[in-house]
């Protein structure tokens, strides 16, 4: 898969894109939640007909990008210090962190209570807290799959799929039909994380965003529109 950058004027605004080139029929143009838009575009296509194509949608990714911004800025950095709040599942818990020699991470009512070998080791305190991470999601995400499952055709699943960090996306499909999974998804209600399981499954059939893709969506799913706004309005 080949991948170029480019930009268009929009107004006074420039829009810049990332053309991936992916062996598909039709283009498709998206803009993520971090701002970033891609542009995926059949292999012969050429750089005129993919600058057209973003010309003509630029009010809209212009729009799109205004939706995103009014949730920035996000929630500052983490620090990994006592008191700091950190998302599970949709909910906020504050870190309460304890001297112990044997490590651990679990639920204390409103609070994550976190045992370390030394309190200051904030480098520590967030390894531990993302194996903790990826060890629920591993369980979660899990469980949400098996959910999900059941509105498809058993014989069009993808019967595994992996958890890893992800910078700008919450899942994707490969043209091998592998499913991956963002790790910070756990952080979020688990029927966000269902949206995001049930729209790769959906590629299962139809790799692209066609309208023939959406009308499944629906079918398996009438409320994915509420549950992807609330994925996009949690700030981590």
């Amino acid at each position: 898969m080949g991948k170029k950058q480019a930009w268009v004027c929009y107004g006074k605004w420039k829009i810049q894109y990332d053309v991936h080139f992916v062996d598909r029929k039709t283009l498709e143009i998206a803009v993520h939640p971090d701002e970033r838009v891609e542009v995926k575009a059949p292999l012969n296509t050429t750089q005129k007909e993919i600058q057209k194509k973003v010309n003509k949608r630029a009010r809209w990714i212009r729009r799109k990008i205004l939706y995103f911004k009014q949730f920035h800025p996000r929630t500052p950095a983490r620090q990994y210090v006592g008191g700091e709040t950190h998302l599970y599942l949709g909910r906020q818990y504050r870190l309460k962190i304890k001297k112990l020699k044997k490590e651990s991470v679990n639920f204390s009512g409103a609070y994550l209570q976190m045992f370390v070998n030394d309190r200051h080791d904030r480098v520590r305190i967030k390894e531990l807290l993302e194996q903790w991470y990826f060890q629920k999601a591993q369980i979660n995400f899990d469980s949400c799959f098996k959910h999900c499952e059941n509105f498809f055709d058993k014989q069009l699943l993808s019967p595994k799929f992996k958890i890893k960090r992800m910078k700008a996306r919450w899942g994707s499909l490969s043209p091998q039909k592998k499913l991956t999974l963002n790790v910070d998804l756990i952080k979020y209600p688990k029927e966000c994380i269902e949206y995001v399981i049930a729209h790769e499954l959906c590629h299962l059939k139809f790799f692209n965003h066609g309208s023939a893709y959406y009308r499944l969506l629906e079918k398996i799913m009438p409320d994915w529109k509420k549950r992807k706004a609330r994925l996009e309005q949690i700030a981590i």
